[in-house]
């Protein structure tokens, strides 16, 4: 089942996608709850809606589980080459920012500040229902469905910010796409591998060139064991968004600029568009424009005193 959320003639609509079109649900449905729900609108052909993003997220966790992407974005960021070693131990994520999701076709301002804007092809799954310290073979059942997920980074900012010893904050807040849909677990089951893996297709292109293709499967984690981490001595929640996070391969322009020593391509200005395709869930394509002016804000005031 593919679960849509969108607007059509004013009024906001969760859905369900049959071939080229969207049927509504009751109104009040929401995206989780449409797997029990029987439409009762018409069909509408999708070219007349505006998809929104599939569902508003209470939290979102953007894992990193490509070895590729950790190696090409280190030696980007910082020189060094190979994964670190840490980085093998546990699926390691960040909370990143609820109130900044776009939907599949929305355009996307440039974060204040920044002028290294970049994409990140990713999916993410979705879960369905709450559970607390899972094991990988509960955490099955408590994923609802995937969707496509661009976490989009101002790299400029974000390097240094890191620089600080935290994770990427305003780098990474203003938007991150979700859509075009949420496509149901069950759908997607016939991808998946001998070792729990969703072997699906993964393509990137910037204003119609491919700069990245990879399989979902070269996770080093599954989405089940990513579930059962993030449930480790807390809850996991209806609606709560887990990304994989970037792909390699060209899952990002800071992995190329990575492996070419320099930034080619180029990073994202107002008026490229960027579409990401998952096998089996779809595309989104989001058009970059321009954002606002950054608010000023002081430099920290030094409070630091001589020790006697």
């Amino acid at each position: 089942m593919r679960i849509a959320t969108y607007l059509h003639e004013g009024h906001r609509h969760c859905g369900i996608v049959e071939g080229n079109a969207v049927r509504a649900l009751p109104d009040g449905t929401s995206p989780l709850e449409a797997v029990d729900t029987r439409p009762v609108g018409a069909p509408v052909p999708l070219s007349e809606v505006r998809l929104l993003p599939p569902l508003q997220p209470p939290t979102v966790r953007d894992f990193v589980t490509f070895e590729e992407h950790v190696e090409g974005v280190r030696r980007s960021v910082d020189g060094a080459a190979g994964v670190p070693e840490r980085w093998y131990a546990a699926p390691t994520f960040y909370f990143t920012n609820p109130y900044a999701v776009y939907g599949a076709h929305d355009d996307i301002p440039m974060p204040p500040g920044s002028s290294v804007l970049d994409f990140e092809l990713e999916v993410a799954a979705v879960i369905g229902k709450e559970g607390r310290d899972l094991t990988p073979e509960q955490a099955r059942e408590h994923i609802v469905g995937y969707t496509v997920f661009n976490d989009w980074s101002a790299r400029d900012l974000q390097s240094a910010e890191m620089r600080v010893g935290l994770g990427p904050c305003k780098g990474k807040d203003t938007a991150s796409t979700l859509g075009p849909y949420l496509v149901t677990a069950d759908e997607l089951e016939e991808y998946r591998d001998a070792d729990g893996f969703l072997r699906l297709e993964l393509t990137a292109e910037v204003n119609g060139t491919i700069v990245g293709k990879d399989l979902l499967s070269n996770m080093s984690w599954t989405f089940e064991e990513m579930v059962a981490y993030a449930s480790r001595g807390t809850a996991v929640r209806p609606g709560d968004v887990l990304g994989s996070g970037t792909c390699g391969n060209g899952g990002c322009l800071a992995e190329l600029w990575g492996v070419r020593g320099r930034q080619d391509p180029a990073p994202l200005r107002p008026g490229d568009t960027v579409t990401l395709t998952v096998e089996g869930i779809g595309s989104v394509s989001n058009t970059v424009v321009a954002g606002a002016d950054p608010v000023p804000v002081p430099v920290a005031r030094r409070r630091l005193r001589e020790r006697p």
